[in-house]
């Protein structure tokens, strides 16, 4: 006979009542859920946050070079190894969060998400230890990019799979309000401490500061999300599997999978490109590039991704509404048309002109940010959805969005064209575009190979 589950966080287990298949979900344990989800994704991008917004002091710490382009390259550089390995943690935490559950692997990695980073506010500087100085860095960086291969792909998941159909893209939405709150905390605390400290006591111990205090976030991140129940979807995948835990071979995950996989990458990539361009690349493309003040450059970014946050979860529940192929689209044909407009009035350089550069910038990436969490685990089955998107967004991201910083940077360098940020935001927004024209559309419908879920009354 049919089941439905229904979840409330007053029960260890779940409650099967003989009814239809359909998952009733209690609101109290989706926020907890959510919350745990999106405290890890904070702390993910606490880091990046940190690491982007003091590139040029960390050039100075570890890449000891006259050339200060060298310098950021070199700091970049490091930056964009954490995702040569993305795929690799991807193809390790995907395919055993789809065999032994979301939960155990979302705890595992944020374990080594708060050991990586910690470990950069340890390292000694170049002067201290030489070239030692740059490798431990380089090992930290491939620490914390291995784990984070399996964060997003299943926090997003995670999400879905507690969310009710009709408001998985506000729930899902969440999860970004996670990732710009660890920016601004990360940013916001390097603001401030360019701020208050002088450049030599910045330079000698004050950039430690916000990679130590990853290790506290760790131990509240791991407490919330061990205190978490597997989601509904997943137990229903084991209960079908006779009690015994799915398991799906890794080839089976690209092969059986490769068209969706395709269309999962170009989603992310225009997702990733102007993420990356706009929260990691332009707080230095102000102040190397431009000579921009660098602590209004970051009071203007700051200001910006405020914004977003403001928007986030109202852009969320709009895609319950609209659908998120429409709010999708309207992101994609905005980079395209907006994107040399903004960054001519970036580049006119007054605090005006960039706030209205950055803030354009920023709502139409909010129309990635908001419905992104809920439309790409929508887009494989229960059975391989934490694995096949853990390949296609990590390799997507490790390709195009983790090196946008390096590969923007070169580019400038070779041309000397300062308008190549919008050019590559542009030729994203094509990618998307098309990606976007191939989608089916998921809002207010049960995920692939899941029961419909229902909000409990």
């Amino acid at each position: 006979m049919a089941t439905v589950t229904a979840v409330t966080p007053h029960l260890k287990g779940r409650e099967t009542a003989a009814l239809r298949d359909v998952t009733v979900t209690d609101p109290a344990l989706v926020k907890r859920a959510v919350k745990a989800a999106a405290l890890g994704n904070a702390m993910e991008w606490f880091d990046f946050g940190v690491y982007s917004y003091i590139a040029v002091t960390l050039g100075k710490v570890f890449f000891p070079s006259g050339n200060p382009t060298a310098q950021l390259l070199s700091t970049f550089g490091a930056f964009a190894a954490a995702f040569l390995v993305r795929p690799l943690g991807g193809m390790v935490f995907g395919p055993l969060g789809d065999r032994v559950g979301r939960q155990k692997v979302l705890a595992l990695t944020m374990i080594m998400m708060a050991v990586g980073t910690f470990a950069i506010g340890l390292i000694p500087s170049y002067a201290s230890i030489g070239v030692g100085a740059p490798l431990l860095l380089l090992a930290a960086r491939l620490v914390q990019g291995f784990s984070t291969g399996g964060e997003y792909a299943g926090a997003s998941t995670f999400i879905a799979e507690y969310a009710p159909d009709k408001k998985r893209g506000f729930f899902g939405s969440w999860l970004e309000f996670g990732t710009l709150a660890g920016y601004i905390g990360g940013a916001g605390l390097v603001t401030l401490m360019t701020a208050l400290l002088s450049s030599g006591d910045l330079l000698s111990w004050g950039w430690r500061i916000p990679f130590l205090i990853a290790g506290p976030m760790g131990i509240i991140g791991l407490y919330l999300r061990m205190r978490l129940e597997e989601t509904p979807a997943f137990a229903a995948e084991v209960e079908k599997a006779e009690k015994s835990r799915p398991k799906v071979p890794l080839r089976q995950m690209v092969t059986g999978q490769w068209k969706t996989l395709v269309l999962c990458m170009g989603l992310v990539l225009v997702f990733n490109v102007t993420d990356y361009m706009l929260l990691s690349y332009m707080p230095s493309y102000l102040t190397s590039e431009l000579k921009y003040d660098e602590t209004h450059g970051l009071l203007v970014v700051l200001g910006v991704m405020a914004l977003m946050m403001i928007v986030q979860p109202f852009a969320g529940a709009l895609t319950d509404r609209v659908g998120r192929r429409p709010v999708i689209a309207a992101g994609c044909a905005g980079f395209l048309f907006l994107s040399v407009p903004a960054l001519l009035l970036i580049r006119q350089g007054s605090l005006l002109a960039v706030a209205l550069g950055m803030g354009a910038l920023g709502l139409l990436l909010v129309c990635f940010t908001a419905a992104m969490p809920a439309a790409l685990p929508a887009l494989f089955p229960t059975r391989v959805r934490y694995g096949s998107l853990s390949i296609g967004f990590n390799v997507s991201v490790s390709l195009f969005g983790g090196t946008t910083p390096l590969v923007v940077t070169a580019l400038i360098g070779a041309t000397g064209n300062m308008m190549m940020p919008a050019y590559y935001m542009m030729a994203a927004a094509v990618v998307g575009g098309f990606a976007v024209w191939r989608m089916s559309e998921s809002a207010g419908r049960p995920l692939p190979g899941s029961a419909p879920a229902v909000e409990k009354r």
